[in-house]
């Protein structure tokens, strides 16, 4: 066969059973694309969690526990639970727990769902990063991938980053459970 003829009918040499040239491409391909912490990248969103946490929960320094809900549609909410686990001088250890509420027994198809949440706030640094999600305890900076715990190269940065979007979802959306007591609440017109 004509080398012209074996290039357009899409003709593919055998391979020998020794050369498996797959394997070594694949560790050159896995070599190649190593995953690297953005550090800037990380201090930024960590240094934006401990604003947001700081605004969600102002009396941090005095508080121990914080509780309200997130309505996601009128049919259901989440409830939301947030306890001090560890108070240091330069650090504070938060447990976020989260269950979602039904509010009509016919929106339960899938189940209970939860988040569990620890974050350690740097208080010297002004950061709060996530520590744990779920019983998964003391998240690498970077994984191998893949790994054991099938974890993504980034799961620190992701669970970080989701931190970011939870804590701007409760701050928009969040309600207080108690009745919020405002100085001049009682002056103001309706």
């Amino acid at each position: 066969m004509a080398e012209s003829e074996r290039s357009n009918a899409g003709y593919t040499p055998s391979l020998d059973a020794r050369q498996r040239p797959y394997q070594s491409d694949f560790a050159a391909l896995a070599a190649r694309r190593r995953y690297r912490v953005d550090l800037a990248g990380h201090i930024a969103c960590c240094e934006g969690n401990y604003a947001r946490l700081l605004k969600l929960l102002p009396n941090l320094a005095e508080g121990d526990s914080w509780n309200f809900d997130l309505e996601i549609s009128p049919q259901h909410r989440w409830k939301t639970d947030i306890q001090v686990v560890d108070r240091a001088r330069y650090t504070t250890t938060l447990e976020i727990d989260q269950q979602e509420l039904f509010l009509n027994a016919g929106t339960r198809a899938w189940g209970d769902k939860q988040l569990l949440l620890q974050v350690r706030l740097y208080h010297d640094a002004h950061m709060a990063e996530v520590l744990a999600w779920s019983r998964h305890k003391r998240l690498a900076a970077r994984y191998d991938y893949p790994n054991s715990k099938m974890y993504l190269a980034d799961e620190k940065a992701q669970c970080n980053l989701f931190l970011s979007e939870w804590l701007d979802n409760s701050l928009q959306y969040g309600l207080s459970r108690q009745a919020l007591n405002l100085p001049g609440q009682g002056d103001m017109a309706l």
